[in-house]
């Protein structure tokens, strides 16, 4: 696939924001964690729900035409992308009582405040796998119809949500044990999963030329593809990154979206600078930016095989 700028940005910025929400109520609104002071958790969530609210926005920029994007939100028994806009508009609502909840009364451990983190924690868990779903339910693509897509999406949103909290708390004078263990752990489970999907892709698997035409007992030639220019399919979910060029890209993702942040996590937890930190910021958004171009690049619908790929 050739994706736009503007959905890797809102699968980037989205994903970064609730991973930060869900790590903010969960370490803090529950009290997992130690305490940090009151401004920094509402900084935070404040940064959260400007990350939401912007990639929502870049969302817009992708649809054919941008003033029917109301429509995604009334067919919720049958699209994930529709649950995923009504999750996401309920998770900013809940977001924004609980902020002004917690800086009201100054104590995120009241009961209708801890019951208000509760369910932050379960809408956003509820976004990203909705998100990861809108693909993973997708039959014609073998690489995005993957069990690992959901909990993909849901890690990488916790990993570099983890990177930013780790800074914010570090500004504030220090990161808090619990914070960079979790954001370290998000790391290790997503490259992880990422490693797992990757090998899985890459083995020959799926729908081949001759079972797309039904014939089994001889390989397959296509002699004509019945017309001479490319289809919107073809064009779209046609794969033209070489192998080689695939493995430097993976490559990049797991050095700038995992080790170069982790890296910096840890030098953060010892003391490190919080220039240092801006630096993991940078290092885990390019490389999920990379992340998510190549889960778009290396999509492959099953359409090809009637154009004369062996396989998907």
């Amino acid at each position: 696939m050739h994706p736009t700028p503007s959905i890797i940005l809102f699968t980037l910025s989205s994903g970064a924001g609730i991973g930060l929400l869900l790590l903010l109520v969960l370490l803090h609104g529950l009290n997992l964690a130690a305490p940090v002071p009151l401004d920094t958790r509402l900084f935070a969530g404040g940064l959260a729900l400007a990350l939401i609210v912007g990639g929502l926005v870049a969302s817009v920029f992708h649809l054919a035409n941008p003033k029917n994007a109301w429509k995604a939100f009334n067919r919720f028994r049958t699209s994930w992308l529709s649950r995923e806009g009504v999750f996401s508009v309920a998770l900013m609502a809940i977001t924004v009582v609980y902020l002004l909840g917690i800086s009201d009364t100054g104590d995120s451990q009241a009961i209708g405040l801890r019951i208000g983190a509760l369910l932050v924690f379960a809408l956003g868990l509820a976004t990203l796998f909705s998100t990861g779903m809108i693909y993973a339910s997708l039959k014609p693509i073998r690489q995005w119809r993957n069990p690992l897509v959901p909990p993909i999406y849901l890690l990488m949103g916790l990993a570099t949500g983890g990177v930013i909290l780790t800074v914010v708390e570090r500004v504030s004078g220090g990161p808090t044990r619990t914070t960079v263990s979790a954001t370290v752990l998000a790391l290790a489970g997503a490259a992880l999963a990422k490693a797992v999907y990757y090998v899985w892709i890459g083995r020959p698997a799926g729908p081949t030329i001759n079972t797309a035409t039904g014939m089994t007992q001889a390989q397959v030639k296509l002699l004509d593809a019945g017309h001479s220019h490319r289809t919107f399919l073809t064009a779209e979910f046609g794969n033209t990154l070489r192998r080689a060029g695939s493995g430097t890209w993976r490559t990049v993702v797991f050095v700038f979206a995992f080790l170069l942040p982790a890296i910096g996590v840890i030098a953060l937890a010892r003391g490190a600078a919080p220039a240092f930190g801006v630096l993991a910021i940078l290092s885990a958004f390019a490389g999920a930016a990379v992340e998510r171009w190549l889960f778009f690049v290396e999509a492959r619908h099953v359409v090809n095989l009637y154009h004369g790929s062996p396989r998907t």
